[in-house]
């Protein structure tokens, strides 16, 4: 498989993470997606979305979405269940993550700790994102209340993928420390076997860099 991230970024760390954690392997390619090498032509003949992550699967198969690469990624092992129930659950999470959670953390996060010197001039939308980000993550934390992950599967898919964006909401200017059923299922989440940092994950001598 060949899997196309960019260095710090939430989406691109939950795919990498889900293959530390079954066992499989992908040749990850790095692109600088501020440097603008996604949205390239090299790049753009890859993925014409020019965006990452990416995956071409073993048979050649061409997968985007942070969120569906787990799901392919985690399929036929431990980490995906097989109780349709507990698969619905998966995708319920999953979903979630990417409508309430990552719209907001990413962009507060991107302008905040990424790109400060913007933070000014996007004030504004910063505030607005936290506000948003804030109200998904109550909800993320009544879940999490009393439950060890996400799922009645446990540990899986669903919590690889919220994980991404929510345990960097710090970097987003969101306390963590206010959501404490988030803030033990996140230590929870570092003691599963193979967990590895978004920094140890995406450090961008484990891969190649892009060159179209």
């Amino acid at each position: 498989m060949k899997l196309y991230v960019t260095q710090g970024s939430g989406n691109s760390v939950k795919p990498v993470l889900a293959l530390q954690q079954t066992g499989k392997t992908a040749e990850l390619v790095f692109l600088d997606v501020l440097g603008g090498q996604t949205r390239r032509p090299e790049f753009m003949a890859v993925n014409p979305a020019g965006s990452v992550p990416f995956l071409f699967t073993e048979a050649g198969e061409k997968i985007g979405q942070s969120n569906a690469i787990v799901w392919y990624v985690c399929e036929g092992t431990a980490l995906m269940p097989s109780s349709p129930a507990h698969r619905a659950q998966t995708l319920q999470w999953m979903i979630y993550e990417q409508t309430a959670l990552e719209p907001f953390i990413s962009p507060a996060r991107f302008f905040t700790t990424i790109l400060p010197h913007m933070a000014e001039s996007k004030a504004e939308d910063i505030i607005r994102w936290q506000e948003k980000a804030r109200h998904g993550l109550a909800f993320l934390d009544a879940h999490l209340k009393g439950r060890a992950f996400l799922t009645d599967h446990g540990y899986g898919a669903a919590d690889i993928a919220v994980h991404g964006y929510t345990h960097l909401a710090d970097q987003a200017g969101i306390a963590l420390a206010d959501y404490g059923s988030i803030g033990d299922w996140i230590a929870r989440i570092a003691e599963q076997p193979g967990y590895q940092s978004i920094g140890t994950l995406l450090d961008p001598s484990r891969g190649t860099g892009f060159s179209g």
